[in-house]
């Protein structure tokens, strides 16, 4: 994607940045509250939100998310939303953790704690900046650099993936096979899976190849698993020979 190239070409750029007489005061982060490292996850992120978007937004996130990946996670979907800017802001999101996985230096700086809060937010701003982000991701970005948690990026993404599509009426069917379903199977599964979901709703079909499983399907969605593996069923034939017979 074009944002991972941008980012990853501006990568090399890290090794002045983290430069200790690079630092920068944290004036121009757009979440003041965020300073404070005493802030509570929950307030600290809750502040990101409201310093984005007005109190008298009406926006409500579609799932109830707890912990601290779940309270930034909130916290990045009403900001995007008061935006406008969900689908850029997912996209941009995801572009990041995937440039974290293949770049050795980016991931290493998301991880170190042991830059300097300061510089952390300066190398944050310059390089998302200079790669075109928006200014919501780029100050989500500065937030979580400040509060040294950029380490949970990949958690909070996925939180925050789960927000939107709960947002769009998505739900994430994962089906594990020996091998990859052919299409017109796919097809039927996916239809079958609509069908139980009913309207409103849209599956995202995602396969998944096991071996181990033998044949059969695995079915995940929500908090249900369908289990048709044939490795499942041989486990429960195998415990329904060994128990003793009775007459």
């Amino acid at each position: 994607m074009a944002l991972s190239r941008s980012l990853r070409s501006g990568l090399p750029r890290f090794h002045k940045l983290l430069a200790p007489e690079s630092a920068l005061p944290l004036g121009t982060i757009a979440d003041p509250s965020s300073r404070n490292p005493n802030l509570p996850i929950s307030e600290s992120s809750r502040n990101f939100a409201t310093q984005t978007m007005p109190t008298e937004a009406k926006i409500k996130v579609p799932l109830s998310l707890f912990g601290g990946s779940g309270n930034y996670a909130s916290a990045l979907f009403l900001a995007a939303s008061k935006a406008n800017m969900l689908d850029k802001i997912e996209s941009e999101i995801l572009d990041i953790v995937d440039a974290s996985k293949k770049s050795p230096l980016f991931s290493q700086f998301m991880k170190d704690l042991s830059v300097p809060r300061e510089t952390r937010v300066k190398a944050v701003q310059e390089i998302f900046s200079e790669a075109g982000f928006s200014h919501v991701t780029k100050n989500f970005m500065a937030v979580l650099a400040d509060s040294g948690r950029l380490r949970h990026l990949e958690r909070i993404a996925r939180r925050f993936v789960d927000l939107t599509m709960a947002h769009k009426g998505e739900v994430n069917v994962i089906v594990t096979s020996v091998i990859p379903l052919p299409a017109e199977e796919e097809k039927e599964l996916k239809q079958t899976l609509q069908d139980i979901l009913g309207q409103g709703k849209t599956v995202k079909l995602e396969q998944k190849i096991d071996p181990s499983i033998l044949g059969g399907l695995v079915i995940e969605f929500g908090q249900k698993v369908f289990d048709m593996s044939i490795k499942t069923r041989a486990k429960q034939m195998e415990k329904f020979l060994r128990e003793p017979l009775h007459f």
